[in-house]
């Protein structure tokens, strides 16, 4: 009973939360048992490979699709049945913008406007100017840097409590993308805002996320601190002579043509490495968050 209380304490909580998340399409499992809760104020950067289930379960969690089981909350209340109120502290950027494609940007950003009590329309202007998108121009007209920068616009200029952007910077030259980045930096800094991202671009993360999560093949394989990463995680390399006593636990696992193994171990509770770590001729090496991400995805 405590464990439960402690877990619906969790959830009501966090601004966004899943529990036991599992989903497939035509039999192919996408989601695998997925847990996943964001703390109030922080800014998660979920990666993983294009295809890992990074978009099925962002939308699962805001309730855009019905997982096969588990369950999801947004600011406590489950994301299926969300009540106007809730909906109006958060926003949402898909990958592909596409709703509303007969409309112009300045039509579009009034509109939706109207359902957002904090709407900043000075905010939505000034940067549709210094974005350099012309106001009149029909959505569906604009090329996919410019619509995904619009519907970027949009959701920032709802001034919400928890913001979900998939792939936000897929569309986006360099610097347009470094300036996203910087908003949405500043927005979890002075505004408190709760940010949840997916990206298979590692910079990115590196610039603004706080936490990141791993997402491979339906699982989350780790979630940690981005500070957190070179510390708490190495390569653990293995002559062929010691590799049998490899420890069981691995992020990941690779045999060499020399018959040697290299894998992606984890300190213990303690700070210490696998106890492997200590043979004769074994070797342990540091990992970037780039690295690490290239170790597991591989």
């Amino acid at each position: 009973m405590n464990a439960m209380l402690r877990e619906k304490e969790s959830t009501a909580a966090a601004p966004l939360a899943a529990h036991g998340l599992t989903h497939s399409y035509e039999g192919s499992n996408v989601l695998r048992g997925v847990d996943l809760a964001l703390e109030p104020g922080s800014v998660l950067g979920l990666i993983g490979r294009n295809g890992a289930g990074k978009s099925t379960l962002i939308r699962a969690m805001l309730g855009l699709l019905k997982p096969l089981s588990g369950n999801t909350f947004v600011f406590g209340e489950p994301a299926l049945k969300l009540s106007d109120a809730a909906k109006a502290r958060l926003a949402y950027v898909p990958q592909q913008p596409e709703a509303l494609a007969w409309l112009t940007a300045q039509q579009m950003l009034d509109y939706v406007g109207r359902f957002y009590p904090r709407w900043d329309a000075d905010f939505a202007g000034t940067t549709l100017e210094r974005w350099k998108i012309l106001p009149n121009k029909l959505l569906g007209k604009l090329s996919p840097g410019e619509r995904q920068r619009v519907d970027l616009i949009r959701a920032l200029a709802s001034q919400p409590e928890l913001l979900v952007l998939d792939e936000p910077a897929a569309a986006l030259d360099p610097v347009a993308r470094r300036e996203l980045l910087r908003e949405v930096a500043l927005r979890a800094g002075e505004s408190g805002t709760t940010v949840l991202f997916s990206t298979h671009i590692v910079s990115d993360l590196e610039r603004v996320a706080s936490e990141i999560a791993f997402l491979h093949e339906g699982r989350l394989l780790l979630r940690c601190g981005v500070d957190e990463t070179k510390e708490r995680y190495a390569r653990l390399w293995l002559p062929a002579s010691k590799s049998a006593a490899a420890p069981a636990q691995a992020l990941s696992r690779r045999r060499h043509d020399d018959g040697s193994l290299s894998m992606v171990v984890e300190r213990d509770m303690h700070g210490h490495w696998p106890e492997a770590a200590n043979l004769p001729g074994a070797r342990i090496d540091a990992l970037g968050l780039e690295d690490l991400f290239v170790e597991i995805a591989e």
